[in-house]
């Protein structure tokens, strides 16, 4: 320090701080030798807190106003001086001054993602981020242990240590809350407030005081994106069946407006998926029980036997009892053919199991001797 300025801080009867920055929450007041003398005038501005601190100890706390430094304002500084009489020349104290005003629009996320048990995706990696606001909401318990011995002290080195905190806090909190990821995106408000509520515990003890904490985004890894959008693809469309319905009928539709083009490809495509879907929901579907008759309803006409035939090794039908005559009568259904119909064990001749067939029919020539 040059002696222009030894001189300067022979003189000083002011102490206050205007503070020309945004980010400022410590400021040690410099003059020469520490040395302040009796009478001097503190200014401490709204949003201000002057802390004396006297050999490494706290001494007197001063809010908002100003002050005449005297005996009668100076209690506890007056005790450690051992000023019991009073005082009228110059003392050494440190001042410093703290900013009490809020720090607004501070960051904080995750820089890991958080590992938290889904009901509907198992095991998810969630990341997250937001903003908060703070302010110093204990001047002494700050200054002992978070500023120290710095002559200024800004929010810069003490964010990192607010986002830990908070990203710590978020992931007990979302462990507590138990909501499956699906659902943490209506659920910011409810979550910023109860992670601030959280938090605070672990705030006071370095003094200082959470506000306006705000959970802006919470995301899931890319796949679980992809599998959110299907599930709510699914969601948008509702029927399944009728959506399949009425695409494959919007195919038919372009192919019969294209008959020559791809179109009629993508049709006859459309039309045989939404067959095979009828026909495999019809084979899947289990058979209504028949109603039992009443006593003004008749009973069913019973149904007519059907067989089947082999014909050259291969199996054909079923037929109806006329249908097989004719068979019988052009020669393609002999005594010899095998048959078959629902209740037999087996395949059996035909003159076995349809004797009546062949009562009209000649048997066969013998041969001449």
């Amino acid at each position: 320090m040059g002696i222009w300025d030894k001189i300067k801080g022979e003189f000083i009867d002011i102490i206050e701080w205007t503070d020309d920055t945004t980010d400022t929450m410590v400021y040690r007041f410099e003059r020469h030798n520490n040395e302040i003398k009796y009478g001097a005038k503190l200014t401490v501005r709204e949003s201000q807190v002057a802390v004396f601190v006297d050999e490494g100890q706290f001494a007197d706390v001063f809010q908002p106003g100003m002050f005449t430094l005297e005996t009668a304002n100076l209690p506890i500084l007056s005790t450690l001086k051992g000023w019991k009489y009073g005082f009228n020349s110059p003392f050494k104290s440190e001042v410093y001054f703290v900013n009490t005003k809020r720090f607004n629009n501070l960051k904080w996320g995750t820089m890991n993602p958080i590992m938290m048990r889904d009901a509907d995706f198992g095991m998810v990696r969630v990341r997250a981020f937001g903003t908060y606001a703070m302010r110093v909401k204990d001047a002494k318990v700050f200054l002992k242990e978070v500023v120290g011995t710095n002559w200024q002290f800004t929010t810069e080195e003490i964010s990192d240590q607010v986002r830990n905190q908070i990203v710590s806090g978020f992931a007990e909190a979302v462990a507590k809350a138990a909501l499956p990821v699906l659902d943490l995106y209506s659920h910011y408000d409810t979550m910023g407030d109860n992670l601030a509520e959280l938090m605070q515990a672990k705030m006071d003890a370095i003094g200082i005081e959470l506000l306006d904490l705000v959970v802006e985004n919470v995301s899931v890894p890319p796949e679980v994106e992809q599998a959110i959008d299907t599930r709510s693809k699914m969601g948008a469309v509702g029927n399944l069946d009728n959506f399949m319905k009425f695409q494959a009928g919007e195919a038919m539709v372009k192919g019969a407006e294209n008959p020559s083009g791809a179109g009629a490809i993508g049709a006859q495509m459309a039309a045989g998926m939404m067959m095979g879907q009828q026909v495999s929901q019809s084979m899947q579907q289990p058979a209504s029980p028949p109603a039992a008759p009443s006593a003004a309803t008749p009973p069913p006409v019973p149904q007519a036997p059907q067989y089947h035939v082999a014909i050259g090794g291969q199996q054909h039908g079923p037929f109806t009892l006329d249908v097989l005559q004719q068979m019988t009568g052009d020669g393609r259904l002999s005594r010899e053919t095998l048959v078959w119909t629902t209740g037999m064990a087996g395949w059996e001749k035909a003159e076995t199991v349809l004797s009546t067939l062949f009562a009209a029919v000649p048997p066969p020539i013998p041969p001449a001797e």
